[in-house]
């Protein structure tokens, strides 16, 4: 949003005017800045079931994050986050990022950041340098200095992170003059998230901060990444969220065993199927004409009725590895000591992939009380799916299930968990009119649990990036 950069710019040009600010340590006279925004996002339906190609429907948010970065002079990498009481600070020689005059590799540098737990944040920034290095060819000759100020609560499902990554890389690719189309930015933002900070996400993220419009849901196929436009909600139709105040992490277990057993799921599912498997290392490549290499692509009547009885309920990661060899997924690793879910981690996106459909197909017919229904049931159904899967939590299914009671004609109409799960944010569909009816939810919320939820409303646009004007 061009307003809300320029404020931001105005702010770090005050700064450099000010002796004593702490901005005008940060920044060096006379060089230019770049000021980049990318939005956090709703996921209103998709989720999880990025990862195996399903469609994704996301709304982005209103809040965002802001990212000022320019050349230094002393070959350092120095990031600010300003908080209250005490600034974060990053700052490490530009050589920790280089070996032998080339940049370090991704397992190296993730196992730095995470040598270090109260400098992990810095990863999804200073990680966008590295990632330009390593997939663009960037010199890494000059320092960095970056500023970054986020309204998306962290840790809530509502993409912190990817609104990091983008802004961040947005900034440092204009900056370092490396071009960027949109989706190559997406992409290499997810590469931040799962090379250098480590956490396993999809793409739809990354993808909805770039591509995001207002008011508007961004319709993403994630077979990896394909665009399918954006859905105008009519009138009088509303996202919310609802923040259940528990932390989400999908670097956590939970997550990344749900992840891990979609695709030992797709690896059995190849086996039945006569797929052609080449055992490549720990990893697996199936020649796939039928699904594409996707979950998502199964057809859900035929996988209901021949299909899911094949799938084991849970198996041990030793038995899978001897009888299948390995995963298909770069990201994913089998632990040969747990025990993995599988029939309800590869259930999850063939259905939702079919749930996602539908939902974006009555968006399109005019409104009535029969569609609303329909569309309440849908979420209703996708939030059982992500308890099945184990990603539930007790705080998330409240709030669904306050939704769900509330009162006829309140104008609140469904509710879902967003994103990886396992706690953060609940996406509610409502009426315009009912946002009085979201916050009472809060206040119910606040006094069943002593947690008082954020309450999400409002959206806007995908990354935007200028350079700050008049730089002293």
């Amino acid at each position: 949003m061009v307003s809300e950069l320029a404020d931001f710019g105005r702010r770090i040009e005050r700064a450099l005017t000010s002796p004593g600010d702490a901005l005008s340590d940060l920044f060096e006279p006379g060089r230019p800045i770049v000021l980049a925004r990318a939005p956090g996002r709703l996921d209103v339906l998709g989720g999880i079931a990025d990862y195996s190609g399903s469609l994704v429907l996301e709304w982005p948010i209103r809040e965002a994050c802001r990212v000022a970065a320019q050349r230094s002079s002393d070959r350092r990498v120095r990031i600010v986050s300003p908080g209250p009481g005490r600034d974060a600070v990053f700052d490490r020689p530009l050589s920790e990022f280089t070996s032998g005059g080339r940049p370090i590799d991704y397992d190296a540098a993730r196992t730095r950041f995470c040598e270090e737990p109260a400098q992990a944040w810095a990863a999804y920034l200073a990680g966008g340098l590295l990632v330009l290095a390593k997939e663009r060819g960037l010199a890494l000759e000059s320092g960095v200095r970056m500023l970054v100020s986020s309204s998306v609560p962290e840790g809530q499902g509502l993409a912190s992170s990817a609104a990091l990554e983008v802004a961040a890389l947005a900034a440092l690719s204009e900056l370092f003059e490396v071009h960027l189309d949109p989706r190559d930015l997406a992409l290499l933002a997810q590469q931040v998230e799962n090379r250098v900070a480590g956490a396993v996400c999809g793409v739809m993220d990354q993808m909805t901060a770039v591509f995001g419009e207002q008011d508007r849901l961004l319709a993403l196929l994630c077979q990896p990444a394909e665009v399918q436009g954006t859905v105008r909600v009519p009138k009088p139709i509303r996202f919310f969220g609802l923040d259940s105040g528990i932390r989400h992490a999908i670097s956590g277990a939970d997550y990344g065993d749900v992840r891990t057993g979609a695709f030992m799921g797709y690896r059995i599912l190849a086996e039945h199927a006569g797929l052609e498997v080449e055992r490549t290392g720990e990893r697996v490549r199936i020649e796939d004409p039928l699904w594409r290499g996707y979950l998502a692509n199964v057809d859900p009547s035929r996988f209901e009725r021949e299909w899911i009885d094949l799938l084991p309920e849970r198996i041990g990661g030793a038995e899978f590895l001897r009888r299948y060899g390995g995963l298909t997924d770069a990201v994913s690793r089998v632990d040969p000591d747990r025990s993995y879910a599988v029939r309800q981690p590869a259930a999850h996106p063939i259905r939702e992939h079919a749930r996602a459909q539908e939902f974006r197909d009555l968006l399109m017919e005019p409104v009535c009380a029969a569609s609303l229904a329909r569309l309440g049931e849908l979420m209703a159904a996708s939030h059982e799916s992500y308890g099945a899967c184990g990603l539930g939590s007790e705080g998330t299914d409240l709030l669904v299930d306050l939704v769900r009671r509330s009162p006829h004609g309140s104008g609140l109409h469904g509710a879902k968990i967003t994103g990886g799960g396992s706690g953060g944010t609940v996406a509610v569909l409502a009426l315009e009119s009912s946002a009085g009816e979201v916050s009472g939810i809060a206040r119910e919320y606040a006094r069943l649990t002593g947690r008082r939820p954020a309450v999400v409303c409002g959206s806007s646009p995908g990354v935007a990036c200028m350079r700050l004007g008049n730089t002293p």
